[in-house]
């Protein structure tokens, strides 16, 4: 058993990862709290249809919630791992408890988690 979290969301990658620069990581399967988004087209060449695969965000490893324990340093191995991209996005999670919300962000090169912060509305007009 454990804890689980729902994670939604993508932190997006510019430019996008190159085939050469991803193919051998260890971002590409099921194996991390996060995956790469592969994108794949197919090109005409001189000599015929080829297809290119990019990898354009930072995404959840699982569609269900999952234990996302290692999530912020799974996300940092994926900036450390790829110097010279730009990481934009968030990734929303949210935990089995109902006010277990929090985020995912790329700051400065940093994966950071960031709490929201609760506020009650001011009471002298409250009715």
């Amino acid at each position: 058993m454990g804890y689980n979290t729902s994670v939604t969301g993508e932190i997006r990658i510019e430019p996008p990862l190159s085939w050469r620069e991803f193919k051998d990581s260890p971002f590409t399967g099921q194996d991390m709290d996060v995956k790469l988004r592969i994108d794949a087209e197919t090109v005409d060449t001189d000599d015929g249809p080829l297809m290119r695969k990019t990898a354009s965000a930072i995404v959840p490893a699982w569609e269900d919630s999952y234990k996302a324990y290692k999530l912020i340093e799974h996300v940092q191995q994926v900036i450390d791992a790829f110097p010279g991209h730009t990481f934009t996005g968030r990734l929303e999670c949210e935990g089995e408890e109902n006010t277990d919300i929090w985020r995912v962000i790329v700051r400065d090169g940093r994966a950071l988690r960031i709490e929201p912060r609760i506020v009650w509305p001011d009471e002298d007009g409250a009715q």
